[in-house]
């Protein structure tokens, strides 16, 4: 909100016929787009109540498809994300490996996180259940393998160590069955990572750590603290 001094220093800069000068005492466009980015974000908060109710696990396909009808449903084009992607890479370089052959993303999305973690790796295979996530991805990093599907619905689903690791960044919340889940990339990985919300620990996390060998660590952007779970896949063990 302007204060009473740029209202009257703007009109100033109108009597004068400055109309650029007014508009920047304003700071009218600036304004304009925190506006517009406020009401984004209403909208979209909005829409993902809508579009994942009722939803508990990714068996709701058609749920969370839906929520992409809107582009970037999760809000993953934010400072706060793209901490916690750059901070995801961290974990995995210096706790995993700095560099890796092939790397399997489940739950990729639109291949926001999928951009960073082909940083380190040198082919990027990402899963999601929304082919309208899919599509997006694929447009986003036409160099990267994408399908739409859970994971169990896969052609080398049941190939034992056929990635170097297999991430599962904030997705395990939707799994209906998370210790099928975990025994499913502990088979396809040569090493596996989950990371997951702090507030969620008491629901998942007992099972990611029954992993053997499973370590963890924490990461944090201002108020709100992430858990990274990494462990040798059972073909490496």
């Amino acid at each position: 909100m302007s204060t009473l001094d740029d209202l009257r220093s703007a009109l100033s800069h109108l009597r004068r016929g400055d109309v650029r000068a007014a508009v920047d005492e304003l700071a009218l466009p600036m304004r304009a787009e925190q506006v517009r980015a406020r009401a984004q974000q209403v909208v979209r908060r909005t829409w993902m109540k809508y579009a994942l109710r009722g939803v508990r696990q990714n068996d709701a396909h058609g749920r969370l498809d839906l929520a992409y009808s809107v582009p970037d449903p999760w809000h993953m084009d934010s400072e706060q994300e793209r901490h916690r992607f750059l901070e995801t890479n961290r974990v995995i370089a210096e706790r995993v490996a700095p560099r890796l052959g092939t790397l399997l993303e489940v739950g990729c999305g639109e291949g926001h996180q999928s951009e960073v973690l082909m940083r380190l790796c040198d082919q990027l295979t990402g899963i999601d259940v929304s082919p309208k996530a899919i599509e997006r991805a694929h447009r986003r990093l036409p160099g990267a393998t994408f399908a739409a599907g859970d994971l169990y619905a896969q052609p080398w689903s049941g190939q034992r160590g056929r990635f170097d690791l297999v991430t599962a960044c904030e997705v395990i919340y939707y799994m209906s069955d998370r210790p099928r889940f975990l025994d499913a990339i502990d088979a396809l990985g040569k090493a596996c990572l989950v990371t997951y919300f702090a507030p969620a620990a008491k629901k998942v996390e007992a099972e990611c750590m029954a992993m053997p060998g499973a370590r963890k660590t924490s990461f944090r952007f201002a108020d709100t603290e992430w858990v990274a779970v990494w462990w040798q896949g059972s073909t490496a063990r």
